[in-house]
């Protein structure tokens, strides 16, 4: 079996506490073989005579020192030391014993937070008040408890919950709580944890083949010489030339690119008919002569 030497994973925490209230000092340690637990105040082992009242236990590698009433007496330096055959360990903290109170206050409130997933995420608080608050930490109302996927740590007024490996369904409203005597105040943040993301589609190009791009160019080709004919005709037709050098402008329309189709309602003459009209007033071909043939006589009785 192999030996490991004492390790505070969760050192115990300094502790403001108002005259009369309890005064709590809790630390977690490994080792193995299971240490050995001994309390100390002031660089003295307690002593139920040193110490009336106090309760003190360990169990799972969790050590309590429990202060039901303090006085000013009790204040000073409390240390744990953790003990086996592979070394020892000690946490030190203080103990303050005050007359006055006040309230809970967080001088570092949560932040939202967007991640990854499985991230590793930590989510901080700073809170203050006498005596020491109890802080808890909530997801979506439901108390965190310290676990190998949530961790709650305390380093003095420092505050904070662990998440080795963030999930999407890890994301929603956080809050920490902190209360004593005198009060309580809470701090709510967000935290949105991202899934994987999806693999953009490439986007598709539109390829132009070579006979493609040749009709598209004698097309160009045709419009440009169309219109140059077209304008070469307006500027002609705008000017004409008479006996004896004059110049009379004529008022011209340019007839449209595309001669627009004949209605059945329209009742102006085509052109057709007007050139057999001319043709017809010219050259007026006589008109064809009825032999209208006269009646028998009747026979005479």
């Amino acid at each position: 079996m192999s030996t490991q030497a004492p390790t505070f994973t969760q050192p115990l925490q300094s502790v403001v506490a108002l005259e009369g209230s309890a005064a709590t000092f809790e630390a977690q340690v490994s080792g193995s073989p299971v240490p050995e637990v001994s309390w100390f105040r002031d660089g003295q082992v307690l002593s139920a005579a040193a110490l009336p009242g106090a309760q003190i236990s360990f169990s799972d590698g969790r050590a309590v020192l429990m202060i039901p009433a303090v006085t000013a007496a009790h204040s000073g330096r409390f240390s744990v030391r953790a003990t086996n055959g592979a070394g020892q360990a000690t946490s030190t903290a203080e103990l303050l014993v005050t007359v006055e109170t006040a309230p809970p206050n967080f001088i570092q409130r949560l932040q939202s937070l967007t991640v990854r997933q499985r991230s590793q995420v930590r989510l901080d608080v700073r809170v203050t008040g006498i005596p020491t608050p109890v802080v808890k930490f909530y997801r979506e109302g439901a108390e965190i408890q310290s676990s190998a996927d949530f961790q709650i740590v305390q380093e003095g007024d420092l505050y904070s919950l662990l998440i080795a490996e963030a999930f999407p369904e890890d994301s929603g409203t956080y809050s920490v709580n902190a209360s004593n005597s005198s009060g309580r105040a809470t701090s709510t943040a967000e935290l949105l944890v991202q899934g994987e993301e999806a693999v953009p589609a490439k986007k598709t190009k539109t390829v132009i083949s070579s006979s493609s791009q040749r009709s598209s160019s004698q097309s160009r080709q045709t419009r440009v010489e169309t219109r140059s004919m077209e304008a070469h005709f307006e500027s002609s037709s705008m000017q004409m030339h008479v006996e004896g050098g004059g110049v009379s402008h004529l008022a011209h329309k340019t007839p449209p690119r595309v001669p627009p189709k004949p209605t059945s309602t329209s009742k102006s003459p085509t052109p057709s008919s007007l050139a057999a009209r001319v043709a017809g007033g010219r050259h007026q071909s006589p008109s064809p002569v009825r032999h209208v043939k006269a009646p028998t006589p009747a026979p005479v009785r």
